[in-house]
């Protein structure tokens, strides 16, 4: 059974060379966490001992003001970073739409480029080959497959990367703001896609700024603030 496990998570940023104490005041300050000093450097403390179990079928939706921590918390729980203590428990496949583009290289194809990322993503070679089809007819990029990258618009490649990435059925989705990509008449698209996307059973954690987002998602919310969430 899916399931996402947090126990006492942290994590600092070591800050090295800043030994001021008012310049180590106004750092955290800024970026709202807490440092923690030894002879040498501080470190700021953005995730301060998280412990909070997602299972099947599980909506969040994290608030909180900038420098709150909550996409650094994604980025662990995609595994992008790892916690500085405590420990993660992850059962099930994860999609991540922190950055739909990761992996994909400006002088590949198209073509290449769905199968790097989805390499990327975790699917086998064979898994990837069956979504081809469905990637290309849904981006409507058409001879542009086969060109490269560095050929395309910003937004052909987040077109690209998105498709892609929310091609194949995941446990687990994580996502830093609810997706916006392309025009207005692809955004509807993408949108209808999103939703599909998300099945009934997934465990969906979506970080935003938008208050009516939870009711819009049938979500459940959490709030963060200094790291600690609640």
């Amino acid at each position: 059974m899916s399931h996402l496990c947090l126990e006492n998570i942290s994590l600092d940023y070591p800050i090295y060379g800043a030994n001021q104490k008012s310049f180590k005041k106004s750092l955290v300050n800024a970026v709202g966490g807490v440092f923690k000093e030894d002879l040498s450097s501080f470190s700021v403390r953005v995730l301060n001992n998280i412990s909070f179990k997602f299972k099947l079928g599980d909506r969040y939706v994290i608030y909180g003001k900038n420098g709150a921590g909550k996409t650094t918390l994604l980025r662990v729980l995609s595994k992008v970073l790892s916690p500085t203590s405590g420990k993660i428990d992850i059962s099930g496949r994860v999609a991540s739409l922190l950055d739909i583009t990761l992996g994909m290289e400006t002088d590949s194809t198209g073509y290449e480029n769905i199968i790097s990322r989805g390499i990327l993503m975790g699917y086998s070679l064979s898994d990837i080959l069956k979504i081809v089809d469905d990637v290309v007819e849904f981006t409507d990029l058409g001879n542009f497959i086969n060109l490269p990258l560095h050929t395309y618009s910003s937004g052909m490649k987040m077109r690209l990367g998105f498709a892609v990435s929310t091609a194949l059925p995941a446990d687990i989705i994580i996502m830093d703001e609810w997706l916006s990509v392309g025009d207005e008449a692809f955004q509807i698209k993408a949108e209808n896609r999103l939703k599909n996307f998300i099945s009934k059973d997934a465990i969906l954690i979506v970080a935003s700024h938008d208050k009516t987002l939870a009711k819009k998602l049938n979500a459940k919310s959490l709030f963060m603030q200094e790291g600690k969430l609640s």
